[in-house]
């Protein structure tokens, strides 16, 4: 049941609480062992950034992901930097407003950022809404332990804003 997972975009987007949140949502609400790792560069917002989780039924025993087989692209940049070299049975959910490459393994884009910003008149939450139509798509974790993770993750006050994104995501991806 391991998973690799790979979240890239710019600084600033929320691709390490994306992480964060994915990891939180696996070990503490499906009891499933998780690892979480992130990089970004000196610019931090505004420049490429990259989570990544490992999540599976057995202990991890380490912590780097090698071949990620579920990715979640934010930016073009973040696309071209860590998600270009995707092996071909790789799955890739793409924000469809903001990175114009389209990969050549399976994917599906959701157009997060457009959506965000339609819907709830800002883009902070893309990032919740992409974690929805992840969810949706893999099941790599069950929408219940998302939503559980979310509400442990995000300021105060923005729980209910939260909540509306993942669910907009769940739409989104077909559902």
């Amino acid at each position: 049941m391991r998973h690799e997972l790979r979240l890239s975009g710019f600084g600033g987007q929320g691709i390490m609480l994306s992480a964060v949140i994915i990891g939180r949502a696996a070990v503490m609400y499906d009891k499933i062992f998780a690892v979480q790792t992130q990089v970004y560069g000196p610019e931090a917002r505004g420049g490429a950034s990259m989570s990544a989780v490992i999540i599976d039924s057995i202990p991890i025993l380490y912590p780097k992901v090698r071949e990620p087989d579920i990715f979640v692209i934010m930016s073009e940049e973040g696309f071209l930097k860590y998600g270009k070299g995707a092996k071909e049975n790789s799955m890739m959910l793409i924000d469809s407003s903001l990175v114009y490459s389209r990969p050549g393994t399976p994917h599906v884009l959701i157009p997060a950022t457009t959506e965000a910003r339609r819907v709830f008149k800002r883009d902070i939450v893309a990032n919740i809404v992409m974690l929805g139509a992840l969810v949706k798509v893999t099941k790599i974790v069950t929408p219940d332990a998302l939503e559980k993770a979310i509400l442990d993750s995000v300021p105060k006050g923005t729980e209910e804003l939260n909540l509306s994104a993942m669910k907009l995501g769940f739409t989104l991806a077909g559902g």
